[in-house]
């Protein structure tokens, strides 16, 4: 049997760490937090409920952090698992099935459903999105500092069950994911030698609703899935607004 870590990157996450730790611990032993500097009880809840804990700075670079924590395990497979995701019954069959195989020979991706604000959402902005998540622990690596992605050459392949997504609790959360996200992104875009105008600002803004509105049919979920929508207007803009801010000052 291939042995397996969950992997989980934290930051003041006293709420969620007991739920997410005890979850993983149904599909392994072997839970490793990778923690950039809680101030909470995260670090002393994980260790208690039987996690591996090891730190890394925050250097505004997701990608830095997921690769770090494969430094941190010599398991055959890793999972990746956010503090506010759990694996659901079906998905931790799933996963023991893929490891009493002994097969090494693909890459998982996983279907995750998004609740927020106490909403379960199936349209829209949290439309259920299918992430990759579990690999052959020598064969992943990842790129990219904000919305990271793995490479990884193995074929893909979708496993049953899902992940819930536990995503904003607030709007104080919102605004506060927003404004590191864009932030995040923008400097990302700019190094990358991507450059906007102020009306592709404004095309581009336009885009990212008429995607949610329309072709995710955001409205299905109600006046709340419709106030998404618009929100995502405001991020798309944000995003570039602060792209354009860089290279106004930089060109």
């Amino acid at each position: 049997m291939s042995s397996l870590a969950i992997l989980i990157l934290t930051c003041n996450e006293e709420e969620n760490i007991v739920s997410v730790v005890e979850n993983a611990k149904k599909c392994t032993d072997e839970v490793v937090i990778i923690d950039s500097g809680s101030t909470d009880k995260t670090v002393e809840l994980a260790k208690a409920h039987g996690a591996k804990v090891a730190f890394r700075a925050w250097t505004n670079d997701f990608a830095a952090q997921r690769n770090f924590a494969l430094k941190q395990t010599e398991a055959d497979w890793v999972l990746y698992l956010d503090a506010d995701e759990r694996l659901n019954e079906e998905l931790i069959d799933e996963v023991k099935r893929i490891l009493a195989s002994g097969n090494m020979d693909a890459q998982y991706a996983i279907t995750r459903k998004s609740v927020a604000f106490g909403v379960t959402f199936s349209y829209g902005v949290l439309y259920p999105d299918c992430v990759l998540r579990m690999f052959p622990r020598q064969e992943v690596s990842w790129v990219n500092k904000v919305h990271e992605h793995p490479t990884c050459k193995l074929p893909e392949r979708r496993l049953s069950g899902h992940i819930e997504h536990h995503t904003y609790r607030d709007w104080h959360e919102w605004e506060e994911k927003l404004c590191l996200y864009t932030t995040i992104w923008a400097e990302d875009a700019y190094k990358r030698g991507k450059r906007i105008s102020m009306p592709g600002i404004f095309f581009h803004s336009v885009g990212g609703f008429f995607k949610m509105f329309i072709v995710r049919r955001g409205f299905l979920d109600g006046g709340i899935g419709t106030y998404l929508c618009c929100t995502h207007f405001f991020y798309t803009m944000l995003k570039y607004l602060k792209l354009h801010e860089l290279q106004r000052r930089g060109d």
